[in-house]
């Protein structure tokens, strides 16, 4: 893994300058059928390096490029090069929205729907089933290109809900906006009852904190057969944040990670449908996470796109001294960086604002002018 700084434009992916439609139904797709798929056997979805520090033996060079496509996108939203991590899976384009979404060569914006009580910046606003539902439609109006709904709260200190509460929070909300708003809907879960239950109601991706490592998830995203965004928390929510440690953040986290993605290979996954997310706040202190930031390059190679979710956060509020409410500007401008460090999918409450951001950026790095 190499510790030289980014090369410019390394971004990635197009970027969308214009708001998308939202008024007419999504092209929701039948209840997924289970899929034969090898290996995907009882006992192989708990994996042993949850919240263990990994060594930096055998550390790779990452980071270094090489040539990038200059496939571009050009549906009328601006565009950056793609990188060269190999084409798209043809499977993933074909199969789902949430699916044909991540195929295109566009950067991404994920809007995020909490229906929680107590999520660290939104907790209790949307728990109302009708606020919840003219909040995902509002983010949808702002150009969101995914929404991403979750029932559990996964802030630091935070208890898991019970199975039957998470599943009322997210359930009718997908439901309803599965058939109200153009945007695919993810469902940012752990738990193999709510991935399967949120597919019926017309979820089309799954975003799982834990990776696919509580008993069950796995298996369950291998037959549901639908995208998945594989984040590294080090510990659990409720103990996370108590002396994270690593021989090398970097190193550390894109070994999880890589394990991972093989993880899922192993039982039939399709890579073409995985992303992956360093988890900036989850067991990590402020030096883990502005180092992760800065060397996020390094996990390029690991040949999918990276989402990132650094929205309000508390190393936003480290940096600059603003409390959550103030901190959409130290957002977006973290964003920008992780645009020009290789990410691609951003999870964030400020949608509209992330896309202005990322829609300059494109103009800028590639002269071209606004769409």
């Amino acid at each position: 893994m190499t510790r030289s700084g980014p090369s410019r434009s390394t971004s990635g992916f197009t970027t969308s300058a214009t708001s998308a439609p939202t008024t007419s139904p999504a092209h929701r797709s039948a209840s997924p059928s289970p899929a034969s798929k090898p290996g995907a056997a009882a006992g192989s979805d708990e994996h042993p390096m949850a919240g263990q520090v990994i060594g930096s033996a055998g550390r790779t060079e990452l980071g270094r490029r090489g040539n990038q496509s200059e496939r571009v996108d050009r549906d009328g939203r601006g565009w950056l090069p793609l990188p060269a991590t190999g084409p798209p899976s043809t499977r993933a384009a074909a199969s789902t929205p949430a699916a044909a979404v991540l195929a295109s060569s566009r950067a991404l914006v994920c809007g995020i729907l909490n229906v929680t009580p107590d999520s660290f910046y939104d907790g209790g606003r949307y728990t109302d089933y009708a606020a919840a539902v003219e909040h995902g439609r509002r983010i949808a109006a702002e150009g969101a290109d995914l929404i991403d709904v979750g029932g559990e709260s996964t802030r630091p200190g935070a208890r898991p809900p019970t199975v039957e509460d998470e599943l009322a929070r997210v359930v009718p909300v997908i439901e309803s906006l599965s058939r109200s708003v153009a945007v695919p809907l993810s469902v940012d879960t752990s738990r193999p009852e709510v991935m399967r239950e949120a597919a019926r109601a017309g979820a089309t991706m799954i975003n799982d904190v834990r990776a696919l490592r509580l008993p069950g998830a796995l298996a369950a995203a291998a037959e549901l057969d639908l995208p998945v965004c594989l984040m590294h928390m080090l510990g659990e929510p409720d103990r996370m944040q108590h002396h994270p440690v690593y021989n090398d953040v970097v190193v550390d986290v894109q070994q999880f990670l890589a394990e991972r993605l093989r993880a899922c290979e192993r039982v039939g996954m399709d890579r073409g449908q995985l992303v992956v997310d360093p988890g900036f706040g989850f067991g990590k202190t402020l030096d883990h996470n502005l180092r992760l930031l800065r060397e996020l390059h390094e996990l390029v190679e690991l040949g999918v796109r990276i989402m990132v979710g650094l929205s309000r956060k508390g190393m936003i509020g480290a940096v600059t001294g603003r409390p959550v409410d103030g901190r959409s500007t130290g957002s977006v401008a973290a964003a920008m960086i992780a645009a020009q460090r290789g990410a691609s999918v951003f999870r964030v409450h400020d949608v509209a604002a992330t896309r202005d951001v990322l829609a300059v950026l494109a103009a800028v790095e590639h002269h071209e002018e606004p769409p």
